[in-house]
């Protein structure tokens, strides 16, 4: 079980790493690190340089980890266990005190089946 919360800042960060490509690094820096697509496309009525995927932010007490495809694509995140689900607050962001080695497991399970929605949609 993970408690620092530099450890599971790391630990996210390397999860998201790993599909780049196909995703890009928008951001990398001690307050954030974003992830976005490659494929300029429709965010809303705005025409951006990537669709925007996921953004890891520590903040004093936890780490968030912000994961848009749950908000577009919320019905194909309907099975999450109940200690993932007590971390999402609001929509997309989930608040991380603690990474037990299952939640890990389910969270790269996750942002993968996020990745292939967004390839299989051309997001990315």
């Amino acid at each position: 079980m993970k408690t620092d919360l530099t450890d599971i800042q790391t630990t996210l960060k390397n999860l998201l790493s790993v599909h780049v490509p196909p995703l890009r690094v928008r951001v990398d820096s001690a307050t954030a690190f974003e992830l976005a697509g490659t494929k300029p496309a429709m965010q809303g009525k705005q025409k951006v340089d990537g669709y925007y995927f996921a953004t890891v932010m520590p903040k004093p007490k936890d780490v968030r980890l912000y994961f848009f495809p749950i908000y577009t694509h919320e019905a194909a995140f309907s099975g999450l266990s109940e200690e993932l689900r007590k971390c999402l607050k609001g929509k997309s962001c989930f608040h991380i005190k603690r990474l037990s080695s299952a939640l890990e497991e389910e969270i790269r399970g996750m942002v993968e089946q996020g990745v292939a929605l967004y390839v299989k949609e051309g997001l990315v």
